[in-house]
């Protein structure tokens, strides 16, 4: 039997905000974290998605995030937008809900 080496997760911060960009290469977001962090990268969409579009599919980026690595559920909440092209949105744990300890692995 071949052991695998066991992977070790990235410590990725509770998130609390996100940037989102229209650039010509593509759409870029920046993932603002409780701690001071930042996770900067490409979104995986096309091109040409609506906004509505990228703006969902970034949400759901960071609220898989915060499950997959803290054990918690986020809300993402999208402020109006304040230049063409650009979005900011404020993400808070949901209701009722506290991340994982780390003494539980999460």
């Amino acid at each position: 039997m071949v052991r695998r080496k066991k992977e070790k997760r990235p410590t990725f911060g509770i998130p609390k905000g996100i940037i989102l960009l229209a650039t010509p290469d593509g759409w870029r977001h920046s993932v603002l974290t409780v701690e001071g962090g930042m996770l900067c990268g490409r979104l995986d969409v096309p091109l040409h998605t609506d906004p509505q579009d990228a703006r969902a599919a970034a949400a759901a980026m960071v609220t898989g995030l915060a499950r997959d690595f803290h054990g918690t559920d986020v809300e993402v909440n999208w402020d109006p937008p304040q230049k063409p092209w650009s979005w900011t949105a404020q993400v808070t744990i949901a209701v009722g809900n506290e991340p994982a300890s780390p003494d539980a692995g999460g």
